[in-house]
């Protein structure tokens, strides 16, 4: 298999911006793929998984090149003639089939190299996760599969799955998620008319785990307290039958106009959209519902299938902060939930210090006032979905407290 000298020049270009400019990988190539579209549905594939797959193992591939390990992630060592020697490497490595995993690596390469991850992560990982880590590691380093969530407000998953296979998509349905559908191989479905008339939306088996553990009823009041674009939002709004009110909130508002389109998609109109102040503490929503999710701001190192560049821009202390950001959150937006409601904190991060941590600090602070009731872990390696904890609390009455 061969690739165009165009493709390969723009797989590089790609790179470039990643590692040299900064820029998010996902974004880079949407831009680089709206800026090619005469290419055929095969060449953008190829060019899409060329660079996931070259950001995904950057590390490695640098290592096999002959570079100095130490300057992988420094942006001006990463020059037109280094991405030509590591794009060689890759290709013999991969025998011109980008997307296979690596194979027949040497035992001397320390093992942080052939995972290709970043010491001071590699080193976390083993500290928290023991004998388990080098298999996580394995899974994390394995190309996601893709994931629907039917909209069970106007369908079902067995009609989606219908509707698709006269396409010639196969999906499977998930076992434990009624509304879940698995995709036998990756195919675009964004112009589908099933996903433009709101019949479903991407999102991963283990998100789809977070909203029916608040279970939610019909006519309640429930905030999502951390929406972003909103895909447990919607989810939420399915599991009310569109009935109630649904505040969804973020202290940005980019996230929440792209909620808006998407609510408007899914034909769901309970949702309330509202930007919050981070450095504010809402008092006026203290006590106002029956149900709070906390979908916090986190490291994402459960997502690091699909998101192969988190690994490499995030920092120890940036996971720092954002503990500390988790547990002001925790402490606030608690208060939204009225005695005998219940909250659930969330994160898709594998790190026990943003996780199960977490809740057991917010409980030791809080006395008698709250009660854990469930707890959810999922990880690659074990249900082959995204990592992603989650923990449900219920406020006790004052009664009961």
């Amino acid at each position: 298999m061969t690739l165009h000298p165009n493709i390969t020049s723009e797989i590089l270009a790609a790179l470039s911006d990643i590692f040299a400019r900064n820029q998010y990988a996902e974004q880079t190539v949407d831009t680089r793929l709206k800026a090619n579209r005469k290419w055929g549905a095969r060449d953008r594939r190829l060019f899409a998984e060329s660079v996931y797959e070259n950001v995904r193992w950057w590390r490695l591939n640098w290592h096999l090149a002959g570079l100095p390990d130490a300057e992988c992630l420094v942006p001006e060592s990463v020059t037109d003639e280094h991405l030509r020697t590591l794009w060689d490497a890759y290709w013999a490595r991969h025998e011109a089939t980008p997307g296979s995993q690596p194979v027949s690596l040497g035992e001397d390469i320390p093992l942080a190299i052939r995972a290709s991850i970043p010491d001071w992560l590699f080193e976390l990982g083993a500290k928290e996760f023991g004998s388990e880590w080098p298999g996580l590691l394995a899974a994390l380093n394995q190309p996601a599969d893709v994931f629907l969530r039917v909209n069970s407000l106007h369908t079902t998953a067995g009609a989606v799955k219908a509707d698709l296979a006269l396409q010639s998509i196969e999906a499977e349905e998930v076992p434990g998620l009624p509304d879940a559908l698995r995709l036998k191989e990756r195919r675009k479905l964004g112009n589908s008319a099933a996903f433009c008339n709101g019949l479903f939306e991407i999102q991963d088996a283990a998100s789809q785990h977070v909203a029916p553990l608040l279970q939610v009823e019909p006519g309640q009041i429930v905030i999502d307290a951390c929406c972003g674009a909103g895909g447990k939002t919607l989810h939420l709004a399915a599991l009310m039958r569109n009935k109630g009110r649904l505040l969804a909130l973020d202290v940005r508002d980019k996230p929440l106009h792209a909620l808006a389109e998407r609510a408007k998609r899914a034909g769901v109109s309970c949702i309330e959209l509202g930007v919050l102040d981070k450095e504010v503490v809402h008092t006026d929503l203290f006590a106002t519902a029956d149900r709070v999710l906390l979908d916090v701001p986190c490291s994402g190192l459960g997502t690091l299938r699909r998101n192969v560049d988190g690994k490499w821009k995030l920092t120890a202390k940036e996971v720092a902060r954002l503990t500390r950001v988790q547990a002001r959150i925790l402490a606030d937006y608690s208060k939204f939930v009225k005695p005998g409601g219940k909250l659930v904190y969330a994160t898709c991060s594998l790190l026990p210090d943003e996780n199960e941590r977490q809740v057991q600090v917010f409980l030791e602070a809080n006395g008698a006032e709250w009660t854990l009731e469930q707890e959810i872990n999922l990880r690659p390696d074990r249900e082959g979905f995204d990592g992603f904890y989650a923990a449900r609390l219920k406020r006790n009455s004052p009664a009961a407290a």
